[in-house]
């Protein structure tokens, strides 16, 4: 996991490992918990930016082929004429998902991690300088596909939702308790297909959230049919409306990060062996 891969170096923070603490011993431990402060730090300044221009930001998480660039694509043929909406892709490779949401007439960001498998503040504060935050209602940041890693950072958001796909399997929130108890929001996404699927069941994937003790409504929906769109789209206008009222009163929103998720990207100590005395 994260405590031994390196996840939690990217192309946006590499440059802390060359500056390491001073006020303590250099080693994996303190350098890699180093770059963790540095991205809430960052992650905090991203906020009041966004918080300045009263713009919401929504982090996006799933697996990889979950639908959330087809969701992006359906809910700015919705909104776009009513909200102005900018987006930030998180993908290793490629702009192909930002060339789709471009093609939808509004602007699309794209940051290729190379290895990293999510993004974090220092990635999202890079393209900051990009978007027209003054002419910007809502951003969608569609983060790297990942069940795990991605719900452990905090990027500078505000909610975070959360797509379980019916290709994938109704147990994922049980398996993956970290990534779905993050959400604001759970979509079952792509819906039209469970006709041709009998071993996915939506009352089972949302029983499975709620063993979470997550509250947080589950909403299945159709990106291709719209069925359950109206639902998701009357909330995010809602929450765009809401966000602009927090602002007003000096209050912001903090994305769930979850405590358990957090100590799986903190380095363990390596356990120091005693020579044992001969007799």
């Amino acid at each position: 996991m994260c405590t031994t891969c390196g996840c939690q170096v990217t192309v946006g923070n590499r440059h802390f490992l060359l500056t390491p603490p001073q006020t303590q011993p250099v080693t994996a431990v303190t350098v890699l918990s180093n770059l963790l402060q540095h991205n809430d730090e960052q992650a905090h300044r991203n906020r009041s930016q966004f918080d300045a221009h009263a713009v919401l930001v929504i982090n996006l998480m799933s697996s990889p082929g979950s639908g959330k660039t087809a969701l992006l694509e359906a809910t700015i043929q919705k909104l776009k004429d009513t909200i102005r909406i900018a987006v930030i892709e998180g993908d290793l490779e490629t702009e192909n998902d930002a060339e789709r949401i471009r093609a939808q007439g509004v602007p699309a960001y794209q940051i290729t991690t190379g290895t990293a498998c999510h993004l974090d503040a220092h990635l999202v504060a890079g393209v900051l300088p990009q978007l027209d935050l003054a002419n910007i209602d809502l951003v969608f940041i569609e983060n790297v596909g990942n069940l795990v890693c991605p719900a452990s950072f905090d990027l500078g958001h505000h909610r975070n939702i959360t797509l379980l796909s019916v290709t994938e399997g109704d147990d994922k929130p049980a398996k993956y308790p970290v990534m779905f108890r993050a959400a604001d929001r759970v979509l079952i996404t792509k819906t039209d297909l469970l006709p041709h699927l009998d071993d996915f069941s939506v009352e089972k994937a949302e029983r499975c959230q709620r063993a979470l003790a997550s509250p947080v409504p589950v909403l299945p929906l159709s990106s291709r049919t719209g069925e359950g769109m109206d639902v998701w789209l009357d909330w995010l206008q809602q929450e765009v409306s809401d966000h602009r009222q927090r602002v007003a009163n000096h209050q912001t929103l903090k994305p769930k990060m979850q405590e358990d998720g957090l100590k799986r990207h903190q380095p363990e100590p390596r356990p120091r062996f005693r020579p044992v005395a001969r007799t």
